[in-house]
């Protein structure tokens, strides 16, 4: 691997050598690899053949999972998140004992670890709410609830500069992974401002489908917002909002 250095930068490939953009800057590399039908039947690539489809059934889950709170992630997500969230249900993938390697699912496995994802790496949720929430889901009813105690915004929520109003946001999901479907409902608070009043004790609920047999999956997300002339606008594009998975039920 070689940087390119000089005025014009390339990208594509010409004569066997690969140009391509990263972060780190314009760099260079000869092409080459395994021939794909070889891949696709040698013996010898057999843990190959393994770790991608696992690798790609993590890719899928991530993309369902995504797609079922589209609406919060465009106001709340990093740059990263997708790598992030294929690396955490790649680790849920080898928690599953059921499957045989290369069949392996993030759902089979540990589900549990998905708890406490962060879907914005520059706006954990531990970093900006820091008051005990409840979080529960009931799956026989279908009921789910987020309640928050009283709390002064100033002290307990830590809030990026030039903030004058922030969002208690809520979803919840059925998400069916094989499908690749999903059902979600969200609910929120109206525009508080983030000063020393105190905040009422909070609850806020919703309702899925009652016996549902799909993964049930519930997120939490503090948005901020600055209002100028009695326009509320979401802060820095959503930057530093935090949205977080706080609960979720296998089945």
């Amino acid at each position: 691997m070689a940087n390119q250095d000089g005025i014009f930068k390339i990208k594509g490939t010409l004569g066997g050598v690969t140009f391509y953009k990263t972060k780190d800057g314009h760099l260079v590399r000869e092409k080459g690899g395994i021939d794909k039908k070889r891949m696709a039947k040698d013996p010898a690539f057999k843990r190959t053949r393994e770790n991608g489809s696992e690798f790609g059934r993590a890719g899928t889950y991530g993309k369902y999972l995504r797609s079922a709170f589209r609406p919060m992630l465009n106001n709340t997500s990093d740059k990263r998140v997708v790598s992030r969230l294929v690396k955490q249900l790649m680790a849920l993938i080898k928690t599953d004992t059921v499957n045989a390697r290369g069949e392996r699912t993030p759902v089979a496995g540990d589900f549990e670890m998905l708890r406490g994802f962060d879907f914005n790496s520059n706006g954990l949720l531990g970093n900006t709410l820091y008051v005990p929430y409840n979080a529960t889901i009931d799956r026989a009813s279908g009921a789910v609830s987020l309640e928050l105690p009283e709390l002064v915004p100033e002290q307990m929520i830590s809030a990026p500069a030039g903030t004058t109003h922030f969002k208690i946001v809520t979803g919840a999901s059925e998400v069916d992974f094989q499908a690749g479907n999903s059902l979600t409902v969200y609910t929120g608070t109206a525009e508080i401002p983030w000063d020393n009043t105190p905040m009422a004790a909070l609850a806020l609920d919703l309702a899925l489908t009652p016996a549902s047999t799909l993964p049930l999956v519930l997120l939490l997300g503090v948005e901020f917002y600055q209002e100028i002339n009695g326009v509320f606008y979401m802060l820095n594009n959503g930057s530093f909002n935090a949205l977080a998975i706080v609960n979720l039920n296998k089945q």
